[in-house]
């Protein structure tokens, strides 16, 4: 069981990702309900057979405080779709600062982006603007909810309808 599934909270929120092995255990333990299942596949047991979890929805509300994501070269790459911001290389990845560390330049969400080798040594010392280069995509500070959507590459259809509206709200 290496498939992933999401967990709602009692209101329907998303609130994380877990293993279908976890998802089950949950339900049979009767602290969560199955809201959506994979029609193709299913858990066996000696005896009997139950619905492959796909989306579950736990009884008691889980109060979760603001989650933001943390600004790592892992994160900032994943934001980017790894491919670089000026010409879409997905080979020899790196971090660029649009505003140069040497010029006040601060490493966030917002001045980070994922750039290739080449064209980081084209931009060098500079500004992008600078030197004739163009973002493909403005950067901005991801949301917890893109994380989790993307956390396993990309999400089920049947998620869809619990993470897009949030996103795009």
């Amino acid at each position: 069981m290496t498939s992933s599934v999401l967990v709602l909270n009692q209101d329907y929120s998303p609130l994380s990702l877990c293993s279908a092995e976890r998802a089950f255990l949950l339900i049979y333990l009767r602290k969560a309900e199955l809201i959506n299942e994979v029609d193709e596949l299913s858990l066996r047991s000696v005896s009997k057979s139950y619905p492959f979890p796909s989306v579950i929805r736990i009884f008691s509300y889980i109060n979760i405080p603001y989650r933001g994501v943390v600004l790592s070269r892992h994160n900032v790459f994943k934001r980017d779709m790894n491919e670089c911001q000026y010409c879409g290389s997905r080979q020899n990845l790196t971090l660029d600062h649009l505003i140069p560390k040497s010029k006040g330049g601060k490493s966030s969400w917002m001045n980070l982006v994922t750039a290739c080798k080449p064209c980081n040594s084209k931009k060098g010392d500079f500004t992008p603007e600078e030197v004739g280069l163009k973002l493909r995509r403005k950067p901005k500070k991801p949301s917890y909810l893109t994380f989790l959507r993307n956390l396993n590459g990309n999400a089920r259809q049947d998620w869809l309808q619990y993470l897009e509206p949030k996103m795009y709200a």
